[in-house]
């Protein structure tokens, strides 16, 4: 229970807590692309936000404990997750230029569905190979919500609200457009610009500065 004298108070840190978790978890990256073609494809829609937004509330209750302080010690471990990451987006970059190559067989009605299995390790892999969620999640969000002392849980609560809500909203928003996806040509599209997507992660991973 929060006292009564915490500042700034549970009701502002919950509000700044949304609000930062959305602008960090919004930008187009490797694991909101999935999300996106999972809920075009139809595909294991629920688990996969499910699991998505989880694995925030998870990093995000690890920051707000400490956990940040431990990652920052150790930037060994960051530099593993750093290549394993690239190496993986790259992968499921040339995955997608491929699919790009032969879109015939990806509409909506047409498609067979993944086993619910790899779609659950494909996004474990996207969330937790991407070195960029430790610093986003577990330390910049553990860091600001340090600051609101007694009120950090609040904090972290509207920050794991925020991941909830952009993944239930692009998963089940992207289910809408199944109609357009219907033909071929938009799927060697969508493909095309989550291949470049890929790669530019990929690029970034390994040619960031430490």
């Amino acid at each position: 229970m929060l006292h009564p004298s915490a500042l700034p108070g549970a009701a502002p840190a919950l509000v700044v807590g949304f609000a930062t978790g959305l602008s960090l978890i919004i930008a187009i990256g490797a694991q909101n692309a999935f999300v996106l073609r999972q809920g075009l494809r139809r595909e294991h829609v629920l688990p996969v936000v499910l699991l998505c937004a989880t694995a925030d509330a998870a990093l995000i209750t690890a920051g707000i404990a400490g956990l940040g302080a431990l990652i920052t010690a150790y930037p060994q471990a960051m530099e593993v997750a750093r290549y394993a990451g690239a190496a993986f987006v790259a992968g499921y970059g040339m995955l997608a230029v491929r699919r790009a190559l032969r879109p015939q067989g990806m509409a909506a009605s047409a498609h067979q569905p993944a086993p619910l299995r790899a779609a659950l390790l494909t996004c474990l892999a996207f969330t937790f190979l991407n070195p960029h969620v430790y610093l986003d999640t577990v330390v910049l969000l553990g860091s600001i919500g340090s600051q609101y002392g007694d009120g950090r849980w609040a904090f972290a609560a509207g920050a794991t609200a925020g991941s909830f809500t952009w993944f239930f909203a692009l998963g089940y928003g992207a289910t809408r457009l199944t109609r357009l996806f219907a033909r071929p040509g938009s799927w060697r599209v969508l493909d095309l610009i989550i291949a470049a997507i890929m790669f530019a992660l990929a690029a970034l991973l390994l040619f960031s500065s430490r």
